[in-house]
């Protein structure tokens, strides 16, 4: 089979994608990113031979099996329908969808295509997730019942290189970003290692404006802590992207007969327990020790990001367009637009006191009916479109004054 063609659109995290890409003998042959510092500088990790382009049409008019879309956080969705259009298969980073009604687009124009589309969602492919999926399949915590997911990402006020960084300009996305929207890293993994689907959800704010002199940060929640009942009656607890304590990822699956988590500050260690009258053969009551992968591409994994999951995901990805198939659940498109209504809808569960949001089926029209016009979003739009509805659960929440211009200076260093 000759080689997969694959286009890059957005120079910033769509490099890091590209480059596990290429260990799994994909060509990369074009670029797009509207920012001309940051294409230029993922040309230089490329390498000579890769297209470049600022015009998206223009970019997918460029000889490609799929596209990495990797643009800005929540503007997705229209990009993927034009690949949808052309037949062009979509590797897509965090929610696929910024508003509910583009999760309705989305899938129409998916279903008249003859596209793959994967979400790249790492974090269930941590070891210790792996491990868990592992452990929830053998089915020895008998039927679950119950699990948490914290992803918790704290950033110094210090941090003046993340801001040049990552908040280029005073109306970036992240600082409009409700702390539920950036949800599958915490919900992902536990969607995958139970196969279970959130059916309705509500969230309260953890509110706590940061005290930072120089920031134009306009959500003044630390988390927004979220609950979804489920398809099989579990519930899930998690907390979109938070920032309170110490950096974690962690996440705990319950079951009738026992448990398994990843243990917070302990690296990769799992701590799998059971009940003392329902210890399985082979195991103890209590079972404290480190997973391993035992994969065939151990020595590029160790070398990939986010724990090795850059790699895994982009060899899933590459094995679905050879095998012409459908990633599994949560990695299809169904499950992407679910996961993200579950972080549109606990948004305006933050935003309503805490209402229960039944999260819609898009596979029904009624369904998909009743959403197909719900263009709410508390963020900014590179087309110029401005929020509609608050990104904080304090409206009234802005930095002040002096803090923005601090952050205006900055950004002109």
């Amino acid at each position: 089979m000759e080689k997969v063609k694959i286009g890059i659109f957005g120079a910033g995290r769509g490099i890091d994608i590209a480059q596990n890409l290429m260990l799994l003998d994909c060509e990369i042959t074009a670029l797009c990113d509207f920012n001309e510092k940051r294409r230029n500088e993922g040309l230089k990790k490329l390498g000579k031979d890769v297209a470049a382009y600022d015009d998206f049409d223009k970019f997918i008019e460029h000889d490609m099996d799929a596209v990495v879309i990797a643009n800005y956080f929540h503007e997705h969705t229209p990009y993927a329908i034009k690949c949808f259009e052309k037949n062009i298969h979509v590797f897509c980073e965090c929610i696929s969808n910024g508003t509910m009604a583009e999760g309705v687009e989305l899938l129409r124009a998916y279903e008249k295509s003859n596209s793959i589309y994967m979400l790249a969602e790492n974090y269930p492919q941590m070891i210790f997730n792996r491990e868990m999926k592992k452990v929830c399949d053998g089915g020895t915590l008998g039927q679950i019942l119950y699990a948490e997911g914290e992803y918790n990402h704290p950033v110094t006020a210090d941090d003046i290189e993340f801001n040049k960084n990552y908040v280029y300009f005073i109306e970036h996305w992240r600082n409009f970003l409700p702390r539920s929207y950036y949800i599958t890293h915490s919900i992902a993994p536990l969607m995958w290692s139970t196969g279970a689907t959130p059916k309705k959800v509500h969230a309260f704010p953890v509110y706590a404006p940061f005290k930072e002199k120089i920031t134009a940060r306009r959500v003044g929640d630390r988390a927004a802590v979220i609950t979804t009942v489920n398809d099989d009656n579990s519930v899930f607890k998690i907390t979109g992207c938070s920032a309170f304590g110490a950096h974690n990822n962690t996440y705990r699956i319950c079951g009738e007969k026992g448990q398994i988590e990843n243990l917070r500050g302990m690296g990769s260690k799992i701590m799998l327990r059971y009940n003392e009258w329902s210890v399985p053969e082979g195991k103890e009551e209590v079972n404290l020790y480190e997973p391993t992968w035992n994969d065939k591409d151990e020595e590029f994994i160790n070398k990939a990001g986010h724990g090795g999951g850059d790699y895994i995901i982009a060899r899933m990805f590459l094995d679905c367009i050879k095998a012409g198939k459908e990633p599994e659940h949560p990695f299809d498109i169904y499950s992407a637009v679910t996961m993200s209504s579950v972080a549109i809808l606990a948004h305006r569960s933050v935003l309503n006191n805490g209402v229960t949001y039944d999260i819609p089926d898009f596979r029904l029209e009624e369904c998909r009916k009743e959403y197909e016009n719900d263009r709410l979003t508390p963020i900014h739009g590179t087309d110029g479109s401005k929020p509609n509805i608050p990104c904080s659960s304090n409206p009234d929440y802005t930095p002040s004054e002096e803090q923005i211009e601090k952050m205006r200076e900055l950004l002109k260093e």
